[in-house]
């Protein structure tokens, strides 16, 4: 997560051809992506712009991330319409010893994604995203961003002077034709890549070159902006807090020039405003390497040369960790699942193979040749933070408690934010049927007039719809007796029609009442 700390600016686009108009299609819909942002903080006062798009269209009021709830997962689960299990991308950070052999990868930085795709013959991602359908159409698409998650939309663009420095991936020029390079740099000066810009102005710089530059000859069929505000502060602060509050309202003013920008082209334009996740307060973290070699395992998250059998590989993701056991040690994989069991840290546990006490790695979606043994997601509980937030988890050690974290499957993580106005949607609606981020590509398409080349997961969300406001609901659960009590956990899911949402998963172990 600290490699987002001082992400620069960066542009992605389709095709050096997006700055003609775009004749071929009628139809323009624009997504702008508020990372991080809890739909509890949309107000008048707080967020006017939204606010009073949401009086116009749909506020989506039981909306869902996808699991693990973070940025990479969800950046393409948005982008392809389907699952982690289909379009290949498990979390932030991953093991995949094809792309390094020694320690884990973030998955959203761009030599990772590069490698990725070469030793894979292109299928980083395994299925194409709303972007590169919409290219393969003959249209044109606009992705522009400053968080690395805006690379995945589309990995053949061609990429400019990307730099590393200290680890932390800086953008020195973005890629596009010289000449339009050039021109941004004349109307807004140049890029941000100076660490002492702050994430307000980068996600102005970016949302004024959507506007001014590329939208300048005439809108694309798509276009994103991703911007990387509250996420960021919230990180480093907490929900709610005051800073966090104030970028809040700098995500405000980047939709407003967004909006303002349509209305001066006159086109009658579907938006939408959607989170990534939600967020929650850290209460405590957990450093899972130290822990594990207390407990007598062989743990690392960097091998020393070649794994020896049995070595767990730990990969952090905030709220969720991974275990990858070398060999796919049957006993170790059981010892680990048995410490885990027995913790007073574990919310919802997911295994490859079947274990007494947990569910499967399908059961969430995350099976794959490439997945871990063992999955975790931490536990969380709805405790006030200092400002008056709900909303507590346990993390890995990457933040400090009172720092604001994700990625578990509590339901401040889970229920992230929503709002769609336009032809295509209703007025001054609330629509309380779950839906999630991965309807917004069958929806995006279906708007587009594009067929995608594969079935999607996610269901269409537009008016023009069978009303599927019916949803059926269960509950899973699990459990495991030892000799001093009992472990269980459970995970709450919503289906409406053959769309499944995870609405929230928890767990404990017990000591049974004297």
């Amino acid at each position: 997560m600290k490699r987002f700390c001082w992400v620069a600016l960066f542009f992605l686009l389709a095709a050096p051809a997006i700055l003609a108009a775009n004749e071929k299609s009628k139809r323009h819909v624009v997504v702008v992506v508020w990372d991080g942002m809890r739909p509890d903080l949309v107000s008048e006062k707080t967020t006017p712009t939204l606010w009073r798009l949401a009086q116009r269209g749909v506020t989506f009021a039981n909306h869902h991330s996808i699991f693990p709830t973070s940025t990479e997962v969800n950046g393409t689960g948005i982008g392809t319409g389907v699952y982690p299990d289909r379009n290949g991308l498990l979390a932030n950070r991953e093991y995949r010893p094809s792309i390094n052999s020694v320690t884990a990868v973030d998955t959203g930085e761009q030599p990772v994604i590069q490698k990725g795709d070469a030793v894979s013959d292109g299928h980083y991602l395994a299925l194409p995203t709303i972007a590169e359908i919409v290219q393969r159409a003959g249209q044109h698409a606009a992705i522009v961003g400053s968080k690395s998650v805006a690379l995945l939309q589309d990995r053949q663009a061609v990429w400019v002077d990307a730099k590393s420095a200290n680890g932390l991936t800086k953008f020195a020029a973005a890629p596009m034709p010289a000449s339009v390079a050039d021109a941004t740099r004349k109307l807004l000066g140049p890029f941000l890549t100076d660490p002492a810009a702050t994430n307000t102005q980068r996600n102005a710089y970016v949302a004024r070159t959507m506007t001014e530059i590329l939208w300048r000859d005439g809108l694309p069929a798509y276009s994103l902006l991703w911007l990387s505000e509250p996420d960021l502060t919230q990180h480093e602060t907490s929900p709610g807090s005051p800073a966090a509050m104030a970028a809040i309202k700098g995500s405000d003013d980047a939709l407003a020039l967004v909006l303002n920008a349509l209305q001066e082209h006159g086109r009658d334009t579907d938006v939408f405003v959607v989170s990534d996740h939600g967020f929650s307060t850290i209460e405590r973290s957990i450093d899972f390497p130290a822990e594990l070699h207390r407990a007598g395992f062989n743990a690392t998250t960097k091998f020393k040369g070649r794994p020896q059998p049995g070595e767990i590989m730990v990969v952090g993701n905030g709220g969720t960790v991974l275990f990858y056991v070398t060999g796919h040690d049957k006993s170790v994989s059981q010892r680990l699942v048995d410490w885990l069991e027995q913790s007073d840290f574990a919310g919802v546990i997911f295994t490859s193979k079947k274990t007494e006490g947990t569910f499967p790695l399908a059961a969430i979606h995350l099976a794959t040749p490439q997945a871990p043994g063992v999955v975790v997601a931490l536990r969380w509980n709805d405790h006030l933070n200092r400002f008056g937030l709900p909303g507590g988890i346990i993390t890995d050690s990457g933040r400090a408690p009172g720092h604001g974290s994700h990625a578990t499957l509590g339901k401040f993580d889970v229920h992230n934010l929503l709002i769609a106005a336009g032809p295509d949607f209703a007025q001054g609606k609330t629509e309380r049927a779950p839906t999630g981020n991965i309807d917004l590509a069958p929806t995006i398409l279906h708007i587009l007039g594009l067929t995608p080349p594969n079935k999607l997961d996610g269901r269409i969300l537009t008016a023009d719809q069978p009303n599927e406001s019916k949803a059926d609901s269960k509950t899973l659960e699990a459990t495991r007796d030892f000799a001093d009590g009992q472990w269980r956990q459970y995970l709450r899911v919503s289906q409406v029609g053959a769309t499944i949402y995870f609405d929230e998963g928890n767990g404990a172990f017990r000591a049974p009442k004297e």
